[in-house]
């Protein structure tokens, strides 16, 4: 049985990637910084690894590679920011171990930084929000201050002396753009395109702009277009996201950032028909795999806890949609009954999630609230 080790067990969408490999009868080893993570409860995980914080980048591989030269591992396969960024700078020393679909170091760089990424998009003419290159150009607000590196980070800003507040260090300034969350995903192999893959946000938290909470399956030839020139311009190699907001001033397609990386709605992409924990391993292992650029489209998809459930905090008018939503048969969830110890989780960690929150009073703008015209 040919193993897999999957990082990052507390993501929800590493849950989805541990089932779908789980279900193709591959041996899966998950790891995690801490010992209490949502995917190590599922029963497709078979062993759980502790291993130190992707932070301390030098100590996680160190720990990466002392395991591997005593465990048999085929596959290894970062899901998150941190992990995937250390495993693609180091990879050729991992890779004498196992294998490793993920980008080269030189173009990671670029997609893993939105100031060089922007600085792609343009020379590429790719759509991008205004920037701002110095606070002193800044006199029309709301603002978008975003951190260059780890996806999140996000401050929305609406005066001269919110602006007065905020250190400029390692962050790029944008106009705020209103409209509506979309995403190009796919699989490259070097260079080339093995499977593609679209979606709407329906619904997301912080409701401000963040993940998704609720999404649809869509096709877009425009956004396609978008989606693999950046990529293709990276000779990318492994899974991206590369996500855009539609412009409400003029329709067009925004670039908001690359995620090189697995997305946090990755569940839709394998209800929808495209498999990508599974093509991306069997590419690492075969070499290639057939291309995949056919899916169901209008497949709505939500995740209930926590990420709904927030969304609904936050926002009091998305609770007749999510209560409607979780009890249509058309609309798929995360939850399954055949493994469903990592959802009891999920609804722990929630009220975790809600009593902190509430205490900090961010329930409805963690990332502060734009303040734009009607």
């Amino acid at each position: 049985m040919q193993k897999i080790f999957i990082t990052d067990a507390g993501y929800k969408h590493t849950l989805g990637a541990m089932r779908s490999l789980g279900k193709k009868g591959f041996y899966i080893i998950g790891g995690s910084q801490h010992k209490h993570s949502v995917s190590f409860f599922s029963k497709y995980c078979k062993e759980s690894v502790v291993y130190p914080n992707p932070r301390e980048e030098q100590k996680f591989i160190d720990f990466l590679i002392e395991y591997l030269k005593i465990n048999k591992v085929d596959v290894l396969l970062p899901i998150g920011y941190l992990t995937t960024i250390a495993i693609s700078k180091h990879k050729n020393i991992l890779s004498k171990y196992t294998h490793i679909p993920v980008a080269d170091y030189q173009y990671m760089q670029i997609a893993s930084d939105k100031a060089r990424t922007m600085e792609l998009a343009r020379t590429l003419n790719i759509p991008t929000p205004f920037e701002y290159h110095s606070i002193d150009d800044i006199h029309s607000f709301p603002i978008v201050a975003k951190g260059i590196y780890e996806s999140g980070q996000i401050q929305y800003i609406n005066s001269p002396d919110e602006l007065d507040n905020i250190s400029p260090s390692n962050l790029i300034f944008q106009e705020y753009i209103q409209g509506e969350g979309v995403g190009f995903y796919a699989l490259f192999n070097s260079g080339e395109v093995r499977a593609i893959f679209m979606h709407k946000r329906i619904r997301e938290y912080p409701i401000t702009g963040g993940s998704s909470t609720a999404a649809v399956s869509i096709f877009d030839e425009e956004l396609k277009d978008l989606g693999l020139k950046i990529l293709k311009a990276l000779n990318w190699h492994g899974v991206a996201m590369v996500e855009f907001k539609k412009d409400y001033r003029d329709g067009s397609f925004k670039l908001m950032e690359i995620n090189p990386k697995f997305w946090g709605s990755l569940d839709l992409s394998i209800a929808s028909g495209v498999n990508f924990p599974y093509l991306v391993v069997r590419m690492a292992l075969e070499g290639d795999v057939d291309a995949v650029f056919d899916y169901k489209h209008d497949q709505k998809y939500m995740w209930p806890f926590p990420d709904d459930f927030l969304a609904m905090l936050a926002n009091h008018g998305y609770i007749k949609d999510v209560l409607w939503d979780l009890f249509n048969a058309d609309i798929k969830t995360n939850i399954t009954l055949d493994d469903i110890k990592p959802n009891l989780f999920q609804i722990l960690q929630t009220g975790i999630m809600v009593l902190y929150r509430i205490i900090l009073r961010k329930t409805h703008f963690p990332h502060g609230k734009p303040e734009t015209k009607s």
